[in-house]
């Protein structure tokens, strides 16, 4: 379906018949040769609207799949940087590809769910990429409230978010058709398999990424330019773990 290298149909519909963890299993060894993998356009822009941002020390890919995104933070943070995914097969993919710069910083893999982090405050970047589909609405305050608690006072927690495209546009209507597909496959299927494209909005992220603690900034990535009403069409969100007071106990 996606060329030579990539799964095929079948592939594809047995992935989306099993949960959201086997399916990514099974999808892993081929997941770098489809359309979901970040775009290296995206990875990029990231890496250049971050790094004035530095230095960074540690860092963090949530829900890093095989390691785009961890791959970028090797070129951000001088000690450390750690890649979480619960799936074991993208994992596996992740140790494969991903290479350090020489001299760079030590690279760990982590199996785990986002939604429970096995860290402490460890860090002073968080990335994430492509991944917030897998999350309903309800769970992004938990979401959030566990980047919190692993950032280091100060910490970031970034991550792209791309306009969504108008309803003249084809792709508003395929995102539209892909996420009641998705709906109509949980209501029939189990377990469930959650990707949606819609659910991920923007004025509801932000909101919950200020009540979970953070401050939160917006950053245009000029790469992609603007929309007619003058509005980015891709946007780095950025949002801080404030300091704490003084004589407070960091958590």
């Amino acid at each position: 379906m996606f060329g030579p290298e990539g799964p095929s149909l079948r592939e594809l519909a047995v992935q989306a018949l099993s949960s959201v963890e086997r399916g990514y299993d099974l999808l892993a060894p081929k997941f770098d040769h489809t359309p979901f993998r970040t775009p290296d356009e995206v990875l990029e822009s990231v890496a250049e609207a971050l790094a004035p941002l530095g230095p960074f020390t540690d860092g963090l890919d949530l829900c890093c799949g095989t390691g785009a995104g961890t791959q970028v933070l090797t070129g951000l943070c001088g000690r450390s940087v750690t890649g979480v995914d619960f799936s074991a097969g993208m994992l596996e993919m992740a140790r494969q590809r991903v290479h350090p710069p020489a001299g760079g910083p030590e690279v760990a893999w982590v199996r785990g769910d986002a939604r429970a982090l096995p860290f402490p405050a460890a860090f002073d970047l968080v990335v994430s990429f492509g991944a917030f589909g897998h999350f309903l609405p309800r769970e992004l305050p938990g979401l959030f409230a566990q980047v919190h608690s692993v950032l280091r006072p100060g910490g970031r927690f970034a991550f792209p978010v791309l306009a969504p495209p108008r309803p003249t546009r084809p792709g508003f209507w395929a995102l539209l058709g892909f996420d009641a597909a998705m709906r109509v496959r949980n209501a029939l299927w189990r377990p469930p398999f959650v990707m949606y494209y819609r659910t991920f909005r923007l004025g509801d992220v932000l909101g919950e990424l200020g009540r979970a603690g953070f401050d939160v900034e917006l950053c245009a990535l000029p790469r992609f330019g603007r929309r007619r009403d003058g509005s980015p069409r891709a946007r780095l969100v950025v949002a801080r773990r404030g300091q704490p007071a003084a004589g407070s106990v960091n958590s």
